[in-house]
Order: C-alpha cells, then structure tokens, then sequence
C-alpha cells in the first residue's frame, strides 16, 4: 500500500504528489515504466476529448476531460524531474516568463507586436525560420494551414481565391496523371490536398471545421443508405457495388 490518505476533496498538491507515488518504485507496475513515447498517444487522445468536450459544451466533461490533460503534464513533468533535467516549479517558470514577454503593453516592455515578439521568443531570423518552427507533430491539414498563414505575412499568397482554386484544378490534373503513370501518386496526392487546405484559407474556411463537417455528414448518410437498405430488407454487406452507390446517391439527391 502507498502513504496517501482518502479525502473528501482534493487539491493540486495531492494530485502532484499521487502522480509521484504512483510512478515510484511501489507504486503502479504499468505507471512506473512508462516513458514520453510510450504514452505520447495518450497525450493526444487526452487532448481531442478536451476539444470534444468545449464543442458540446459540457462542463462535467470539461472538468474531467482537463483533469486527464493536467494528468498528463503532471506525469511527464515527473519523468523529467525523476531524470533531474527539470521540476514542476521550472515548467511553470518558464510559461510565466514567456507570458510576461508576450505581454509587454501589460509589463512595461517595448510592443513591437505579436509576430516580432514570437520571433524575438524563439530567435527566428527568417520567414523560413518561422515556416519550419512549426511543430511536426501537428495534424497535417493544421500544420498545412499554419505554413500557408505564416507564408502569406511575406506576401506570398493568392490574390483571390479563383488562383487558389485554379491551382487545385492544376495539382488534381497532375494527380490524374501520377495515377495513371503509377508514379509520384503519394507526392502529387500530397500536393492536392495542401492546394486543398490553402483554397479553404483564401475562401476563409477553416479547412480542420470543413473536414470534420464532411465527415458529420458522411456519418448521417451512411446511416440513411443502412436504413434505406434495411426497410427493403437487405443489409449493405448483401449489395452489389452498383446497388450501393445507387442508394448512396438516393440519400445524396434527398438531403
């Protein structure tokens, strides 16, 4: 048994402190040798359900949804000061300092502006150095439209969202092309969708919004062509490919 005694209510410091115990040796046999990457995912799952939680706008789910994200800082911090590369007291160090100087109109600094002072922050020099400060790590159609942003600052951008889209026909042709060449599909199929991602900027449409709305929608009609199936009293693992995309398109034409 671990020393932590049951309360009533709990605060930070408790939660600081079971972090710890449960990672030290005693404490929970899968806790103890978990590593940044072996729970890299569940960082990021973490992170979605927070997301899920604000468009619902549940706040029981908010606050249990926060907790596991608090958890997860807690429990890699704790790694790092169990390695003796950093505390938790360093972490919040560091983002008070750097909210301090985001803030200088508020702290008596010099206010140069928001992009000056990020890159001030994080010693960028270039525009290319602001491109590839971008975290990899970001969803690809997130970490397309940052690019597309941060590369428009210079200049470098569409006058109307026509040249966007226009450039969309163009890398849909050449994907047609690769296609039927067998060759550079990946590439060219790449090039579509971050022509895609960049039309959706110019028409100011959150490209990630879009998608997801799509994908809504996509749930709805699959349904409505199961259903349709059902009432004739076939399921959809019973149709022919012709047949399905004839009840596809029946549910298309009725919304």
């Amino acid at each position: 048994m671990i020393d932590f005694i049951s309360k009533d209510r709990y605060c930070f410091e408790d939660l600081v402190r079971l972090v710890h115990l449960l990672r030290a040796p005693g404490g929970c046999p899968w806790d103890g040798p978990q590593t940044h990457e072996s729970i890299r995912r569940n960082f990021l799952e973490e992170a979605y359900e927070v997301c899920e939680a604000f468009d619902r706008d549940d706040p029981a789910m908010m606050r249990e949804e926060l907790g596991d994200v608090l958890l997860q800082v807690l429990f890699h911090t704790d790694i790092e000061q169990d390695a003796g590369r950093f505390t938790l007291d360093d972490v919040c160090d560091t983002v008070c300092k750097k909210l301090v100087f985001r803030h200088p109109f508020l702290f008596g600094g010099e206010n140069p502006g928001w992009d000056e002072l990020k890159k001030r922050e994080k010693g960028q020099q270039t525009a290319t150095e602001t491109l590839d400060a971008v975290a990899r790590s970001l969803p690809a159609c997130w970490r397309a439209e940052k690019l597309q942003k941060k590369a428009a600052k210079t200049g470098f951008a569409w006058e109307s969202a026509q040249g966007s889209l226009d450039k969309l026909e163009e890398e849909t042709s050449e994907l047609r092309a690769a296609a039927a060449s067998q060759q550079n599909v990946e590439e060219e199929l790449g090039d579509v969708l971050f022509a895609a991602v960049n039309a959706a900027a110019c028409l100011e449409i959150d490209p990630e919004m879009a998608l997801h709305a799509a994908c809504e929608k996509f749930i709805r009609r699959f349904g409505a062509m199961e259903q349709a199936a059902r009432s004739r009293g076939a399921r959809l693992d019973e149709l022919t490919r012709h047949e399905l995309l004839q009840l596809w398109n029946e549910q298309k034409s009725a919304r």
